[in-house]
C-alpha cells in the first residue's frame, strides 16, 4: 500500500475524529437504536432508520481514517531540512506578478487542505507547481482564468 504524507498536525487531528468516533458518536448511535427499537415495529420507524444510516456513516468514517493512519507518512515541517527547497510540509510565500499581492500556504496532505487557513493540498496544481522550486524563482500555475505566475519569496520549515 502506498504511504500517505500527512504533518504531524494533521495525524493528530485525524487521531482526535477517530477518538471521538469511538468513544463518544459510536455508543451515542448504539443507544439511539436501542431506544427506537424499544418503540416497537421497525418496518415504519424513522428514528430508527435514521440511527442505523447514522450507524452506518459512523462506522465507514471510522474505517476510513484506520486507513488513513496506518498508510500515513507523518511529517513534521520542523524537522525537515529542505535546503530552501518547496516540499512537503513546506510553508511558501508567494507574490502573484500581475498584481504584485502576497500570499503564504503551507503544503499538506489531502485531509489536512483548507484554503483559508492556507493550508493547500499536496496534489493541487498550485503545490505541483511549486514542489522543487526554490527562493526567487518563479512558479507558473494553470488557473481556471488563465496561468497565474507566482514569484516564491519566502520558503520556512515551521
Amino acid at each position: 500500500m502506498a504511504t500517505i504524507p500527512i504533518t504531524k498536525r494533521g495525524a493528530e487531528k485525524l487521531r482526535e475524529e477517530l477518538h471521538r468516533l469511538k468513544t463518544v458518536e459510536r455508543p451515542s448511535v448504539i443507544n439511539a437504536i436501542a431506544e427506537a427499537r424499544a418503540q416497537g415495529d421497525l418496518s415504519e420507524n424513522a428514528d430508527y432508520d435514521a440511527a442505523k444510516d447514522r450507524q452506518g456513516f459512523i462506522e465507514g468514517r471510522i474505517q476510513e481514517i484506520e486507513g488513513k493512519l496506518s498508510a500515513a507518512q507523518v511529517i513534521d515541517p520542523s524537522e525537515i531540512d529542505g535546503g530552501g527547497k518547496v516540499v512537503f510540509g513546506a510553508t511558501v510565500e508567494l507574490e502573484e506578478e500581475s498584481s504584485g499581492d502576497t500570499v503564504r500556504y503551507q503544503i499538506v496532505g489531502e485531509d489536512e487542505a483548507d484554503l483559508k487557513q492556507g493550508l493547500i493540498n499536496i496534489s493541487s496544481p498550485i503545490a505541483r507547481a511549486l514542489i522543487g522550486k526554490e527562493e526567487g524563482d518563479v512558479a507558473e500555475v494553470q488557473a481556471p482564468g488563465g496561468v497565474k505566475r507566482y514569484e516564491i519569496v519566502g520558503v520556512s520549515y515551521a
